[in-house]
Formats: C-alpha cells, structure tokens, sequence
C-alpha cells in the first residue's frame, strides 16, 4: 500500500504517490485547474460572492485550495483525502463546489449535532450568498423521527416508571400535534438517553411500512421524500454506514443518484464502519419484542392468551443472561464469557425463549401486520445468536496473545520496518452495560467493503478532517478505507502557531505506568494553571486518573469541572460561562469541543493516547497485522494514537485571536523512538522543557 500524504502547495497540487515531483508544484499548475475548481476559488476570494454577503467573512488561500481540489476531484469522480487544519474553513470549502457543481451530492457528519449545525446554520448562508436555488435537506435515521403509530400505542399503555416520566409524555403528545418535522431534536428538554424514545420511535425490525395506519403522515417518509427530491442531502456517518450495509435505515432510495459524496471528519468512518458492517444482538431489543407483542394481542381475539407465557419467558431470560454476566469484565471476548458455565446455560435458555416465541407468534402473523412484524424480529434474533455462537462460519475469536499487546499499547516497542494489511475475517465480543448486554460480531477489516461501495456508487468520494495524516502522509487512513494511492492533500492551519501557542513537555516525570504518575504530572501544571488562572482541559486516559487528579485539583483557586458530575453538554456550558474553569475530561472530550477565546487557555494530555489493550476487537486486528508479517505497533497502534491524539490538541487555538499553552506530559514523546512521530505530525509550535517558559507565555503582551 503506498498513498503518503502531500503538501498544501499551491491550486490544484495533489500528491500523487507515483509522482516524486508531487512536492514541488507551483503555481503553473493552476490552468490545469477545472472551471468548477476556478469558480470555487473566486466565490471564496477576497472580492467575491461570499466575502461580498457574510459579515465577518475573511479569504484564505488555504480554504481556496481545499476548495479547487474538492472542485477536481467532483469534476472527475475521484476519490480525494483532504486533510485541513483547524481554522481552514473547511466547511465552506466543500459547500461552494457542492452547490456549485449542481451535482446531487450527500454531505454526512460526524455527529447528529454537526448535522444539525451544517444545515440549519452553515448550508443556508453558502447558499444564499451563491444565490443558488438548490434544493436541500437533512435526513436522519428512524429513531430520531416520532412514530405515531407507536405514540398512540404508548398512550394506551402505562409504562411510564416516574411522574418525570409521565410528563415528559404529555410533553412530547402535545409537541406531536404542531411540530411539521417530526425530528425529534426539536425537544430540546427530553434527554438523549430517555427511555420514552424507545416508545415512540420506530426501528427497521418494527415498523410496520405502508401496512402501517399512519403510512400518510409518517416523518420518516417525507423526509425521505425530501431527500429524494433535493440537490444536497445533510446526513451523518451513522445513517450513511447503516444504508451502505444495507440495515434499511433511511435512505436506500437516494444513494444510485448521489454523483458525489462528501465525508467530514472522516477519521471516525473506519470504526463506525465495523459496527455497521458486523452484526449484533442486545437486551433491549429483546425486552422490546417481547412487550411489543404483548402489545399487538390487542388487535387479535385470543391472542394474548397464546403469546403471555412466551412473550414473559423471553424478557425473564434476558434478564437472567444479564445477571449471570455479573461476574464478567465489563467488555470481553467469546471464550471469556463461554467460560462462565452460568452464561452458557442462560444463553441456551434464551435461545429457547426467542424460538419459543417464533413459534406462538408464526399462526398469527397473518391477523396483524403488527405480529408478523414480531414473528420476523424474533426470528431475526434468533439467527443472530446462533450465528455469535456459532464458529463454523469462518469467523474467529479475539484474545490472542494478550501480554504481547498489552506491551505493545503500553509503548514498549519502537518502529519496525514493512507495513502489512488485516485479514478480511470478524471477531465475536461482548460488552456491559449497567443493566444491559451486546454481543457482537465485528469486521477486522472493512476496507473490501467501503471500497465495493465506493466503485458501485460511480460517484466522486471527498474525505476530509482535521486529523487524517500521520507524519503528513495518508498511508493509514487509505489502507482502512480501502483507497489505493488516492488523491491527497495537506491544508495547515492558517493559525499562526508561533505567537499563538506554545508547547511544554514537563521534565523529569516518571514512566505513565508508574504509581504515582498522575500525582506527578497534576504537580507539574499546577504552576501553569497558577499562571493562566484556569481555563484550562486536562485530557485523561482513564477515568481513575481524572479522578486521582480532580482530588489533587480541588484546592485550586478556579472551579472544578469534572467528567461524571454532570452531563457533557452540563459540563461545557458550566466551564464556558465559568471564564477560569478547569475541566477534566477523559476521551470524549478531545473531539467535537470548541471553546474560542479566553474560557480556554491551557490544553494538557496525561499519556499519549493508545488504543486501550483490552479492547478485544482492537487486540484481534493487531492479532491479524502480525500474523500477516506486519508490526502491529508501528502499523496501527501509532498511527491511531497520532490521530487521537491531534483531536485533543485541536482543542486549543480555534480561532486567529486565540492563545494557548499546550502541556504534553507523557515522557514517552522525548525518551522513545517513536516519540518523534507524535511531535512531527503536531502543528508547528515552539516546545519547551522549562516551567517559566510557560508560565511567562500568560504574562506577554
């Protein structure tokens, strides 16, 4: 696999990994640009379409090229990694070729709230400065739609467990009557986690389709329809990766039309693309089953006297499967829950319950669309369980060489030399929740896929972040998304790292595996946070470390935000309107974060974030890279830590205004070979070993 990364060279300079001259383009290339790629370029100049209507609205040559080469690689049907640093302005970028080009074309997000975000905020401004009258819409999956069909089920039944509960309800019947979308963001006050969502939102197992008596006034319909009949559709990675896998999600309609794709923070669509890709079973659906079709009986004369004891007997097996995991890790592979004789016993009895089940629901499948919606979720279940049980089918188990693993993520080798791909298999897993279970099949490999995907659609495919290279080359990214010496380019941000920020690396800490590491390293940017009063993030690996450090903390002179306290979003806002608060936060924090301007000053990261050992899908894929010849560490486990580790940093200089001290604390970045990988893929910031460095940046001028 060869696909290394680029430069930000001037428009139109793609690297061409077969090409040695790809670094040294100049501006002669630029009449080689196409005349989507020059229109792009114009809207975004200083006197042009967008400057012209957005208030506030400043050209960069940075964004200009982001945008040309999106422009060539539409006009081409090519698939282009883009890589643009904080600050580029990517979204506008994509947006004005997009509308430009007039092609059909799918945007898709990271996350439902850069969805949002994009369409209701960034999508009308581009468009309206274009003044292009394009047709958009936004699609999400089923589950954030309201079902009336399920709503007026639920307000028949009384399964509400709290007054909360219950009022919640009545919030969310009196919204059904005006809301026009039926998006259920439009809630702002019913949690993300609420247990009313499962109750008046549908899945693919149970939605009834045109049999339904709301079929007329469905919301997921019309937004279907009006993502057939627009020009830009706005989804995210989630919605896009259950279609592509065929899960009947939303919009199976509208993908033979799309002529170009556009994938923002595309370093999350390998992972998410093994979940869609594998398949699982957890006990939610399978309560949900079960009551469902004790709610359909109400259709059918007879029929609750036929389905009580079946439909009982699979919730009770549920239950007694989660209660005799108890004694397990909270995320493991198949033989290590095999090995509890308990589980294999629960496993067999709910194996029964769901073909139990099967059987009662199957003679009266033909009285209600509803129980035959039932009868093909039960069986569907049931084929899953077997298949997690089953190993005749080619697949395999993680859990191989642990102890080499673990050593490997913990940073103890140094690089090695020949790369090496995955096997094309899957890996059998579970996972814990608090009163729940999964289990799960996953793909170590979903590059085949993607790239099936990707040639059948014809379409051009653009992948763009701000953290997609590794040293400035691409080699990782494109190997897991199947790309074979594609298109490339490198954008830096436009930020200017010298005078905004500064890097401190504390001296003389001890190895990240020591006791008493984490009471070293809240020591050693005491000082700092002393000097920037606060307004800082302190990004952990674990959560026992933010909490060691949130002790150590807590005498500070600034609030203390930590991560379990209160919702993310609490958080956040809390820290935000604080103006010096520390907040410490653990993995979730280092993406999808922006705070501008003085609420955050200081960004400082414990250890260098590896992929956690135990993560058995993880452990099987670099079980795969070596037995395949490859060096797992070097191959993998580097390239995502580099990756992760360029989110968190991200974090702190958002705008041209913004100053910052980053504190890197893990002294594996100075003391390992593989150090200089890290710190070579950062963005150009003067580094320190010395305290009155950083603490004099919060005096400058």
């Amino acid at each position: 696999m060869n696909a290394p990364g680029s430069t930000a060279a001037m428009p139109a300079a793609f690297d061409d990994p077969a090409s040695d001259d790809a670094a040294a383009a100049t501006a002669a290339d630029a009449p080689r640009e196409c005349a989507l790629a020059r229109q792009s370029r114009a809207a975004l100049s200083d006197d042009g379409l967008l400057a012209s209507v957005l208030p506030g609205f400043r050209p960069r040559g940075a964004q200009q090229d982001l945008s040309a080469a999106v422009a060539s690689a539409f006009e081409d049907r090519e698939p282009l990694l883009a890589e643009a640093g904080t600050g580029t302005g990517k979204t506008f970028a994509y947006l004005v070729p997009a509308l430009l080009s007039g092609r059909k074309t799918i945007v898709s997000t990271g996350t439902r709230a850069l969805q949002d975000q994009l369409y209701h905020r960034d999508l009308p401004r581009v468009r309206d400065a274009l003044g292009r009258g394009l047709r958009t819409a936004l699609l999400k999956g089923r589950a954030n739609y309201l079902c009336r069909h399920r709503l007026e089920r639920a307000r028949g039944e009384n399964r509400f467990q709290t007054p909360a509960q219950a009022s919640h309800f009545q919030r969310i019947v009196a919204w059904s009557g005006r809301t026009r979308m039926g998006d259920l963001a439009e809630l702002e006050s019913l949690p993300e986690d609420s247990p009313l969502l499962p109750m008046v939102t549908s899945t693919a197992e149970n939605c009834l389709g045109s049999e339904c008596p709301f079929w007329g006034e469905c919301f997921v319909v019309q937004a279907r329809q009006r993502a057939q009949e627009a020009d830009v559709v706005v989804v995210n990675h989630h919605l896009l990766l259950a279609d592509l896998a065929l899960k009947q999600e939303g919009f199976g309609e509208i993908l033979p039309g799309a002529e170009a794709f556009v994938i923002d923070e595309a370093h999350q669509l390998p992972e998410l693309a093994a979940q869609f890709f594998g398949e699982g079973l957890s006990a939610r659906p399978l309560v949900e089953l079960a009551r469902d079709a004790i709610s359909e009986c109400r259709e059918v004369a007879g029929a609750l006297a036929t389905l009580q004891e079946p439909a009982r007997a699979l919730e009770q097996a549920t239950r007694q499967l989660r209660a005799a995991m108890e004694v397990l890790p909270a995320r493991g592979t198949r033989p290590q829950l095999l090995a509890v004789p308990e589980v294999v016993v629960e496993l067999d009895a709910l194996e029964a319950a769901l073909l139990a089940l099967a059987d009662a629901l199957a003679p009266l499948a033909d009285a209600a669309p509803g129980l035959e919606a039932c009868l093909l979720r039960a069986r569907d279940h049931h084929g899953r369980l077997g298949r997690w049980r089953d190993l005749d089918d080619g697949g395999r188990d993680a859990g191989q060489d642990d102890d080499r693993a673990a050593a490997e993520a913990a940073g103890d080798s140094d690089d090695a030399e020949d790369a090496a791909p995955t096997r094309d298999d899957d890996v059998r897993w579970y996972e814990l929740s608090p009163r729940g279970f999964r289990l799960q099949r996953t793909p170590l490999d979903v590059s085949g896929p993607l790239r099936a995907h990707r040639e059948r659609s014809r379409a051009a495919w653009v992948f763009t972040s701000a953290t997609l290279a590794v040293e400035g080359r691409f080699d990782h990214l494109a190997r897991r998304l199947g790309l074979y010496q594609p298109r490339t380019l490198l954008v830096p941000s436009p930020f200017d790292w010298a005078t905004q920020a500064l890097c401190y690396l504390p001296p003389g800490l001890p190895e990240p595996s020591s006791r008493d590491y984490t009471a070293a390293i809240t020591a050693a940017v005491r000082p700092v946070l002393e000097a920037s009063g606060g307004r800082a993030f302190l990004l952990f690996a674990s959560h026992r470390a933010l909490r060691e450090a949130a002790e150590g903390l807590r005498d500070g002179a600034w609030p203390l935000f930590v991560q379990g306290e209160a919702p993310r979003h609490v958080l956040l806002q809390r820290f935000r309107e604080s103006g010096n608060g520390v907040l410490l936060g653990a993995a979730s924090f280092r993406e999808g974060v922006d705070v501008a301007g003085g609420a955050l000053s200081v960004v400082v990261i414990d250890k260098l974030p590896f992929a956690s050992p135990d993560d058995p899908v993880f452990e099987a894929r670099l079980e795969a890279i070596r037995r395949a010849g490859g060096n797992p560490f070097r191959d993998e486990q580097v390239p995502q830590a580099v990756i992760a580790l360029k989110q968190g940093v991200g974090r702190l200089i958002r705008t041209e205004t913004d100053r910052g001290v980053l504190v890197l604390c893990d002294p594996r970045l100075l003391g390992k070979g593989y150090g200089r990988r890290f710190l070579d893929s950062l963005p150009p910031f003067p580094r320190t070993r010395d305290v009155a460095d950083a603490v004099g940046f919060f005096h400058e001028d």
